[in-house]
Order: structure tokens, then sequence, then C-alpha cells
């Protein structure tokens, strides 16, 4: 890593040391804002990249981590948390639910806990691929470990 981290990784890497995740977080020259990009960088399976995404359920945030191969059915997210509707949230409420951008969503690190969905599907891979805070930004982990660390709730999001 380099030696001065962004604002927002060194918050993502302390909340990691904090949940004891020992996976050293990866920085990038240049942008990976999505699941194709980062997936090339890293030599991976698209699948294998976890996608931080924000949803507005109803008016609250709702944070969906979801396989790099899969596109979110927003109906059945709806359905899975009792929700009347679920929309992508606006930068705004990205921001200020995470305090972090579009495209480096990390599943923590955030300002305050937020109800969490962790796609079933990213249980095939061993290893997991996370955004860390910034769209340069990435750290390997698990299924069982996001779980863990996000107190997500395991859910077909697809």
């Amino acid at each position: 890593m380099p030696e001065k981290l962004h604002p927002n990784i060194e918050k993502v890497a302390a909340a990691l040391r904090e949940h004891g995740v020992s996976g050293e977080i990866v920085v990038f020259p240049q942008a990976t804002p999505t699941a194709a990009t980062a997936a090339a960088q890293l030599g991976c399976e698209v699948g294998a990249i976890a996608n931080s995404l924000v949803f507005d359920a109803d008016g609250e945030p709702l944070l969906v981590l979801t396989s790099g191969a899969h596109r979110v059915d927003t109906d059945l997210v709806a359905e899975t948390v009792g929700a009347a509707e679920v929309r992508r949230a606006t930068p705004e409420l990205v921001r200020a639910a995470t305090g972090q951008p579009i495209g480096g969503v990390a599943p923590i690190g955030h300002p305050a806990p937020i109800r969490t969905l962790v796609d079933t599907w990213l249980k095939a891979h061993e290893v997991v691929w996370a955004a860390a805070g910034h769209p340069h930004s990435v750290f390997p982990t698990s299924y069982d470990e996001l779980l863990r660390i996000t107190g997500g709730v395991p859910a077909e999001v697809a």
C-alpha cells in the first residue's frame, strides 16, 4: 500500500482491523468502479467481486453486497426486507449513509451500521474482493467473513 492513503481507505482499514480481518487492502493506480474492471485488475472472475450497492428501501439506506456477476432484482429485495419499494439510492444518500463515493463503497467503515444483505452466490468463491472506501481500493475477504463483519443477512438478490 502507498505510504499516504486516502482518508476513506484509512477508515476502512481501521474498521477491518477492529473486526480482525487480516486481508491487506490493495490500491490500484486507476479507479476500478465496476466489477469487470476490478476483476480484470485482480485476475479473478467477475463473480468474485462483491459489489457494495446502496439502495433506498422506503426512505432508509439498504446495503446489498452482491456478486459482480449479478444484477440486483429490486422487487425481490423489497420482498426480502419487507419494503414497499426499493430503488437505487441517490449519490447524496450513498455518501450520507456510508461516507464513501459510489464506485468505492466498502461493506464496513460507515458512520453508522447499515442494514445489509449478502448475496448467497458469493459463497461459490473462496476469496471475495470488496471495495475499501475509494474507487481505487479493494480488499480480500470471504462470504462468511462478510456476513460476520457487516452483521448482514444471507439473501438471494438476483
